[in-house]
């Protein structure tokens, strides 16, 4: 049994002390490397298809008892989650910075981040969730009751190893349902440790539990599985469709949370020092390695060199170093980024860009840095036009008309987040509404909270996260009809 006094990390690395280590079969290990290094940072165990199944056995056996609790008593369980979440923030965020290797002040605001979820849902628990319907049928009485679901299963992503846990978590579990959590394979550690800091909240046995192995094995039981009656994603707009398609034999509740393409908008006027800071902050957050990301960067062509040039020598000014070092940039999570930063670079000089800082791996710190980088004069036909970056490649192309950048930032499959930069108010509602985004951040970069409905449009994704509509995906509205007589 965990100690409550036991520390996170002899939880991590103690496979006798992890959540569920006597109930979930088991096929081997897995290695967690540190991204700056290299080097093995722990040995956690993975199961498989059998441990899939005997995870939701426990969800199922513990719905009935959790959904019938007292909303107040879910709601302190999630109260206690939260403070030991915020009491543990330096061991999670170092926990963070050794397997994912963003800089620690980022690991830092992500924890803040991934608790304020708990706490918004922790009273969100407590809303009254009957309706009264006016009747249109005489003497009868109508009532609307908001439901759990049933198991809920949720499918994380490495780029934000807590945040995509505790939004996804905490609205199903204040809801009333049980989960089930596959994280990433590079990032199990993050989710180990709040499923840790879970067992200590009191959560009962069953109603939250962690599975760390193969996503193809572990995944594909639970969209085949009718128990699991809801599907919570993040991650790439390519395994969201396939995930829809394997979730529609079962008709599962889904909320795909996918890939972004966000354009930059900057207009003559705009405050210009303001517009460069807050683009640096949009683009290279996390290393660039973020959804929310901006990828393709309008900026008006009367500007657009005096935008090019502040933005080039502020890019300069950014340190590329390990996380823990708490640098501007740290490393990448693997190589396949650092194979696709070079591709989209290598594409677009190709195309007739230029090349106005980085493009190159900063070797002499390692294979997964790669150097912050700008590239100008970017036609839309190169691949970083067309395709996520999910990097620290700022692709910049000027444009002469309002109708135009509408039509280029709107040509695309995604529609998470647009970036728009303008001191003209008739300008920023006629943009507001014309782009084809579920969000549109403007004059600034940080939009993102618990009291939001975060989420796309188009092949971005279905359903919103955050706010009181992240419930809608874990809940079932029952009509009663009632009649005295």
């Amino acid at each position: 049994m965990l100690d409550h006094q036991t520390s996170l990390t002899e939880s991590l690395t103690d496979p006798a002390l992890l959540p569920g280590a006597g109930d979930f079969p088991a096929e081997g290990r897995l290695a967690v490397r540190d991204p700056a290094t290299g080097a093995v940072v722990a040995q956690v165990r993975i199961s498989d298809q059998a441990g899939a199944r005997v995870a939701v056995d426990a969800a199922q056996d513990a719905f009935a008892g959790w959904a019938a609790m007292l909303p107040q008593h879910r709601a302190a369980i999630l109260h206690r989650w939260h403070a030991l979440i915020l009491a543990a923030r330096e061991d999670l965020a170092r926990i963070m910075v050794a397997e994912q290797g963003k800089p620690i002040s980022e690991a830092r605001g992500e924890i803040d981040y991934a608790a304020s979820f708990v706490q918004f849902y922790a009273e969100e628990a407590l809303r009254p969730n009957i309706e009264g319907v006016t009747s249109h049928l005489p003497d009868a009485e109508m009532e609307l009751w908001r439901e759990p679901v049933g198991v809920a299963a949720l499918v994380t992503p490495w780029n934000f190893p807590c945040a995509m846990i505790t939004r996804k978590a905490a609205a199903a579990l204040g809801a009333g349902c049980t989960v089930v959590i596959h994280p990433s394979a590079e990032t199990p550690l993050s989710a180990l440790a709040l499923a840790v800091l879970a067992q200590r909240a009191g959560f009962p046995e069953g109603v939250v539990n962690t599975v760390i192995g193969d996503a193809a094995t572990i995944v594909g039981e639970w969209t085949a599985d009718p128990r699991v009656r809801a599907l919570s994603f993040t991650g790439s707009t390519e395994i969201g469709r396939l995930l829809y398609r394997q979730s529609a034999d079962t008709v599962k509740r889904l909320v795909l949370e996918l890939g972004g393409h966000a354009p930059f908008i900057v207009f003559q006027g705009a405050d210009l020092d303001r517009a460069v800071a807050e683009a640096i902050k949009a683009k290279f957050a996390t290393t660039g390695q973020d959804c929310l990301g901006a990828n393709r960067f309008y900026i008006h062509r009367p500007i657009y060199d005096e935008f090019c040039a502040r933005f080039t020598a502020a890019v300069e000014g950014l340190r590329l170093a390990p996380g823990i070092e708490d640098a501007d940039l740290g490393p990448l999570i693997h190589d396949r980024q650092i194979a696709k930063q070079q591709a989209h670079v290598d594409d677009a000089l190709a195309h007739g860009a230029r090349l106005l800082t980085g493009g190159a791996i900063a070797s002499e710190l390692g294979p997964l840095f790669y150097k912050p980088t700008v590239l100008a004069d970017v036609p839309d036909e190169a691949a970083i036009m067309r395709e996520e970056t999910f990097g620290p490649v700022a692709a910049l192309t000027p444009f002469d008309s309002e109708d135009e950048v509408i039509a280029r930032a709107n040509a695309s499959e995604y529609g998470l987040i647009a970036y728009l930069h303008s001191q003209d108010p008739r300008r920023i509602y006629r943009l507001s509404r014309a782009l084809q985004y579920g969000m549109v951040a403007v004059n600034r970069t940080k939009v993102t909270g618990a009291p939001i409905p975060f989420g796309g449009m188009k092949q971005s994704g279905l359903g919103r996260e955050g706010a009181r509509q992240g419930l809608e995906a874990f809940t079932e509205i029952k009509y009663v009809c009632r009649d005295w007589a």
